[in-house]
């Protein structure tokens, strides 16, 4: 992020929010460049990512707020009643389980 200025002289802003990036912003807000809460110390009382994932958790709410970890659970497959379809639409599902089939032991295969 280099701009020139109307003297001509080059300034990397990059570098330079970098470089203050703890400095006390100007404001009456107690917080740091970065947007962290300081003391009056500059002592970072609370981080930017810490108020970001409060407020996060306060929208979205407690249970998908929080990241689950372990594998996925598998969706089951959709049970169909098989008296309401007609027959060309049950040729089309026995077509679609044979496929799931196939795709099952292809990746059964890659497995071992």
């Amino acid at each position: 992020m280099k701009h020139r200025t109307a003297m001509g002289k080059t300034i990397d802003m990059a570098a330079l929010i970098s470089k203050n990036e703890k400095v006390r912003a100007v404001g009456n807000m107690g917080v740091n460049a970065r947007g962290d809460i300081i003391d009056n110390h500059g002592k970072i009382i609370k981080s930017v990512n810490q108020r970001v994932n409060d407020r996060y958790s306060k929208t979205v709410g407690q249970k998908t707020a929080q990241a689950k970890s372990g594998p996925v659970e598998k969706q089951p497959k959709r049970q169909t009643i098989q008296e309401e379809l007609t027959d060309y639409e049950k040729e089309l599902q026995q077509d679609l389980d044979q496929d799931d089939f196939e795709i099952d032991k292809l990746k059964n295969g890659e497995k071992k």
